[in-house]
């Protein structure tokens, strides 16, 4: 008697990974070990070196699916993923963080409770050390309006793998943009503000660990990656005026405090080179002041709204 077949997945999970082959492991362990057993794991290797494909391979589960070859950075591995996926619902772990053991079964509760949501974000511990905050935002959905005004003034936690939407919605909008290396989950979560609004859940499902290879936990490149965002979104500048020059000066004289006085005139370079910013020293001083100011608003607006805490 033929063997009847394997049912489809219910839910996708994605992994881009570089040169991680301890971290990464931990990760697929911590999605094997899901309460919700009919998913798919697509690890994404980005041409490892260290013998991540061979680590991989030891663990026999027909649910790991491994892809190796070199892509273009993390988001490039990301969309390679997507394109495989095959369930309707898609979910994120960087190759550094884990998972709780019922993230996945709560994930796909909500988005069976509510067939028009197309964007979960999902609350989390993050690990630095010894060290453990938890970032937790309050159960709400933003509205395409409100999801915007969070996104830009930094008012909810955000991170790769806080992220689930459906299948077809990532497709929709062109998954990640390949030219982002930095704050690639809020550009992504901006164009989903295009299209509707998201879910915010207090629950704690997952665990981020901060590698020392992270790209964003670098000292260095924050004004680059935040010009490089506002290049692909300059309406932010129009509708916002007071906080992309708020958010540059912030980390210049972040930088200039500490010491970093090379990193700080690298980041007002990249600032007046920057095509949709370009702000002169006066014009960050006065922004610093200003939208410092505008920032605070949009936030008491949406504690008020919401009861969230600052991101």
């Amino acid at each position: 008697m033929p063997k009847a077949p394997e049912p489809a997945p219910l839910i996708t999970v994605i992994t881009p990974t570089h040169n991680r082959r301890s971290q990464v492991v931990r990760a697929v362990e911590s999605v094997l070990a899901q309460t919700l057993t009919r998913f798919e794991h697509i690890v994404v290797d980005d041409g490892s070196t260290d013998a991540t494909a061979a680590a991989l391979a030891e663990i026999r589960d027909p649910r790991l699916i491994y892809v190796g070859a070199k892509w273009r950075g993390a988001n490039a591995a990301r969309n390679a993923g997507i394109e495989r996926a095959r369930a309707p619902i898609v979910t994120f772990l960087d190759s550094d963080d884990v998972y709780l053991p019922d993230r996945l079964e709560r994930t796909l509760a909500r988005f069976d409770d509510n067939p028009s949501l197309e964007v979960l974000i999902s609350s989390f511990v993050s690990v630095k050390g010894n060290r453990a905050t938890k970032c937790v935002n309050r159960e709400a959905f933003l509205t395409r309006n409100m999801l915007e005004r969070a996104l830009v003034s930094q008012t909810i936690f955000i991170a790769g793998s806080a992220i689930t939407a459906r299948h077809e919605s990532l497709l929709a909008i062109g998954g990640y943009d390949s030219d982002i290396a930095r704050m690639q989950d809020r550009e992504l979560l901006l164009r989903f503000a295009r299209r509707g609004g998201a879910l915010l859940t207090e629950e704690i499902d997952w665990k981020k660990y901060n590698s020392e290879n992270s790209i964003s936990g670098r000292r260095d490149g924050y004004v680059e990656a935040y010009a490089n965002l506002i290049d692909k979104h300059p309406y932010i500048a129009d509708r916002y005026p007071e906080i992309p020059p708020y958010m540059i000066a912030r980390q210049i004289i972040a930088d200039t405090m500490k010491g970093r006085v090379s990193q700080a005139f690298a980041g007002y370079l990249a600032n007046r080179s920057s095509k949709s910013l370009g702000y002169s020293l006066p014009q960050l001083l006065r922004g610093y002041v200003d939208g410092r100011r505008r920032r605070r608003d949009l936030y008491d607006e949406f504690r008020a709204k919401y009861g969230a805490r600052p991101a």
